[in-house]
């Protein structure tokens, strides 16, 4: 969903620590401090952060994840430990109900024409970052190049964390801003940013762009999300799923 504004350096290869994903009530249960953040969150942040630790990657719940800094994001992830990846392990596979499976690595997505976008980042907690530049290669690209059969009539994407997923419609993946991002706010995309590579769905709340990308899926139907499966609408368009906001462009 949100991500720390401060990247945290690369480190080495790391074995993987799932944790306990979130559970919809303890999460559903803190969307008040999201909104309260937006009026005291420098002094509740750091409330919160003395109370679970200030290394926002420890806290399993996300609460430090809820409240905006002064840039606007915060680290969150759902469970206690994401492994990272580089230019030297990362693998994004493109498989399912496709012709041509393919696996890229992240010079084969550097290599491949780049887009970039400047939209408004929206929570659907009610807060937004204005204008946040990404870029990277559109998702209707990587279809195309596997061969969507006529069977698909959405995609699923998977996460390295192990245990973050996300779907779209077929048309919504289709749509020219999506993407498969590698940059964001000018600068390649960090570890705590979803980085080396992260979904971008542009028109929906922001935890339809999975973070730490490594599976993109065609299926033949819509299987929910991880927030989905916790209450969250499938279709996330911002304006229309929780009453928030403008209606979509």
């Amino acid at each position: 969903m949100n991500a720390e504004q401060l990247e945290q350096p690369q480190q080495s290869e790391q074995p993987e620590e799932h944790g306990n994903p979130v559970g919809r009530r303890v999460f559903l249960g803190t969307l008040g401090l999201g909104a309260l953040g937006m009026i005291a969150a420098p002094p509740l942040q750091r409330g919160l952060e003395a109370f679970l630790g200030s290394a926002a990657d420890v806290d399993p719940t996300g609460l430090t994840g809820l409240l905006p800094n002064g840039g606007g994001f915060r680290y969150y992830s759902v469970v206690t430990s994401v492994s990272h990846k580089d230019a030297g392990n990362y693998r994004l596979t493109v498989d399912g109900l496709v012709d041509r499976p393919q696996t890229y690595t992240l010079a084969d997505l550097q290599a491949m024409p780049q887009n970039r976008m400047v939209r408004d980042v929206q929570c659907v907690t009610g807060w937004r970052v204005p204008e946040t530049p990404f870029e990277g290669v559109r998702l209707s690209r990587l279809l195309d190049a596997a061969g969507v059969r006529s069977t698909a009539r959405a995609v699923r994407f998977t996460c390295f964390d192990g245990a973050y997923t996300e779907s779209l419609t077929l048309d919504q993946a289709r749509r020219p801003d999506v993407l498969v991002a590698l940059r964001m706010q000018d600068k390649d995309l960090g570890h705590s940013h979803g980085g080396p590579v992260r979904l971008y769905v542009a028109p929906m709340y922001f935890y339809k762009s999975a973070k730490w990308l490594s599976g993109i899926t065609l299926t033949d139907e819509v299987q929910p999300g991880y927030w989905e499966e916790r209450g969250y609408d499938i279709d996330g368009w911002v304006g229309r799923s929780n009453g928030r906001d403008d209606e979509p462009t």
